[in-house]
């Protein structure tokens, strides 16, 4: 393998097996480098500072700030598809620090990167193949993390750094009797990368039930009350706060990166018990029949219960269906926890497992189904001997459960956002084209999905969830609410999972975009990008459907909105607060231009 052009004998391989080889959990939990080369701050001064010191192979940035700590680190995202050699990574001590960096960024003709917990897919952070000679990753979780909760607020409320994780923020909210309704899987992630991507959970109203107070079943942007962001004044940057009623704070509640959030308010709610039962002997036919068929049906258990999410194995006949609800008291069935992440089986695979993934990326796709009953078997046994078939706890304790330990897989798909009487009838028009598409394949001896397919649904971004004065939902949240369809109240998850570098596996993921966009669309449903996710598939990579980036997602954000709240005004405002781009890269370019 040829070395780097800047080597002192590291190739890539070389760096990312030095430092990143050995990965290890960070003070958030997820799993980041460990090899870091430190800037030579002696090197530094007016020039444009080529030095640096310990082996560092990038050219030093000029005049940087030589209190703020900086050094040269690999990067990788979830999936491991966008990995770096190196990129200078500084940590700034407060949010201060963060705006003197920007306004260096600026001076210096740089971009800088807000780094969390790097849980994502998207090249929203860095690019593949992307030049990073002027490129700043800055690292929230080491410093800016304090998290402060209010409990004696009208709301209650909890304001947290942009490093906070989910983790840290619930558990605080828990000691005073607080929580809230709807959380993505990983308690990694940190709040500003939560709220970049809208981020959500699997959590649904049963038949008669309504929101707590402070809560919401939309995306987790849809409870901030206020926010302080870096953003420019006309002669510089500075930090400014925003509160919910200020119209320009709606398209920074999801900003894909495109600014650098300091501070966030979020309102809670009281805290709840919940439980999870697991089922793992129904069979797909009869849960993802069609709208108002009889039987064990998701629509069925979500009437009942509320929350639930569909994990199906590639070409296993019964998923693993979790089904959350709502629990004051514990039920005689199940076994109290104590703690989030209560299925270690899934965070740890056994060596059968991960032998039949080696095999697979040693060039045996065929191994496919054998891969998906295997992963079946592993849920069964590992539910059974953990006794995690029926659990119940305080919220974020059986919310939680995607450890960093977790199969890193790719995934695509995204949300069908339609009326709660149609869930029936969307999961069963999806897994009968899927079923009917991997049949297809595996008949021309192709293999080219081998993950999970993850079903989850939960509700809109309503307004009345907001207890303080609102200037309405986020702009461009995939749980955005049409005016349009008052009727439209649920985001139905489809999402298809893949082992990275799995032979056709992108093309498969391009076919199913295009079926979604076909088929869910018109007077019943629209789709919408999961934005931490896959979308934009070309037929060789995804984010490379110039079609989709510039016209087709773009206008899932114009349809039934208003001309002064839409797509465009989010990206002019983008545009306003940061004219310099400073908060940019060149993806963003071409989707936020």
């Amino acid at each position: 393998m040829p070395k780097s052009a800047n080597t002192n004998g590291f190739s890539r391989r070389g760096f990312l097996a030095a430092g990143a080889g050995a990965l290890a959990a960070t003070a958030v939990g997820g799993w980041t480098p460990v090899y870091a080369l430190p800037l030579d701050t002696g090197s530094l001064g007016s020039g444009s500072g080529t030095g640096s010191a310990g082996g560092a192979t990038l050219p030093a940035p000029p005049n940087f700030p030589t209190d703020i700590e900086l050094a040269q680190q690999a990067y990788q995202n979830w999936s491991k598809e966008i990995m770096l050699d190196s990129v200078w990574t500084a940590t700034p001590k407060n949010s201060g620090d963060v705006v003197r960096l920007t306004n260096w960024a600026h001076a210096n003709n740089y971009t800088l990167r807000p780094r969390g917990a790097s849980h994502g897919w998207t090249p929203l952070t860095v690019v593949n193949g992307a030049s990073v000679d002027k490129v700043i990753l800055v690292d929230t979780t080491k410093h800016l993390n304090g998290v402060v909760v209010n409990a004696a607020g009208s709301p209650a409320t909890v304001t947290a750094g942009p490093g906070a994780t989910l983790d840290a923020i619930t558990s605080a909210l828990q000691e005073k009797n607080l929580g809230w309704a709807n959380l993505p899987a990983p308690g990694v992630l940190t709040i500003a990368g939560t709220l970049a991507v809208d981020a959500h959970g699997a959590a649904l109203p049963a038949d008669g039930q309504s929101a707590l107070p402070g809560h919401t079943y939309g995306s987790l942007s849809n409870l901030v009350t206020s926010l302080t962001a870096v953003v420019w004044t006309g002669t510089e940057y500075a930090e400014r706060t925003y509160s919910r009623n200020d119209p320009k704070i709606k398209p920074l509640l999801t900003s894909l990166g495109r600014t650098f959030i300091t501070s966030v308010t979020m309102q809670a709610g009281p805290n709840f018990r919940m439980r999870c039962q697991s089922y793992t002997d129904i069979k797909w036919q009869e849960m993802f029949a069609p709208k108002g068929a009889s039987g064990r049906t998701f629509e069925s258990y979500v009437k009942s219960n509320g929350g639930v999410e569909a994990i199906w194995y590639p070409f296993t006949e019964k998923p693993w269906l979790k089904v959350w609800s709502v629990a004051p008291t514990k039920p005689g069935g199940s076994r109290e926890v104590t703690g989030p992440y209560n299925y270690p089986f899934s965070d740890n695979l056994p060596e059968t497992v991960t032998d039949l993934l080696g095999k697979m990326n040693s060039g045996a796709p065929g191994i496919a189904p054998l891969f998906g009953q295997t992963m079946y078997s592993t849920t069964v046994a590992g539910l059974a001997a953990t006794n995690a078939s029926d659990i119940w706890g305080w919220s974020k304790d059986i919310q939680f459960y995607i450890k960093a330990t977790t199969l890193r897989l790719t995934e695509g798909g995204g949300a069908v956002i339609t009326s709660r009487a149609n869930i029936g009838q969307v999961i069963h028009d999806f897994a009968q084209w899927f079923n009917e598409r991997i049949e297809f394949y595996k008949a021309k001896g192709q293999y080219p999905l081998n993950g999970p397919v993850e079903i989850r649904c939960c509700g809109l971004d309503q307004a009345a969830d907001v207890k303080v004065g609102s200037a309405g939902a986020p702009t461009i949240s995939a749980m955005r609410p049409r005016p349009d369809h008052p009727e439209w109240d649920t985001a139905i998850w489809l999402n298809v999972l893949g082992v990275p570098g799995t032979p056709g596996m992108f093309a498969f993921y391009r076919e199913m975009e295009q079926w979604m966009r076909s088929h869910y669309t018109g007077a019943d449903y629209t789709f919408r990008p999961e934005w931490s996710k896959g979308w934009a598939f070309g037929p060789d990579k995804p984010y490379t459907d110039g079609g989709i980036i510039s016209g087709a997602l773009p206008q899932s954000y114009r349809d039934g909105l208003p001309a002064d709240d839409n797509w465009d005004t989010a990206r002019a405002v983008f545009n306003e607060l940061d004219p310099h781009r400073v908060y940019s890269n060149t993806f963003m370019d071409q989707l936020l231009p």
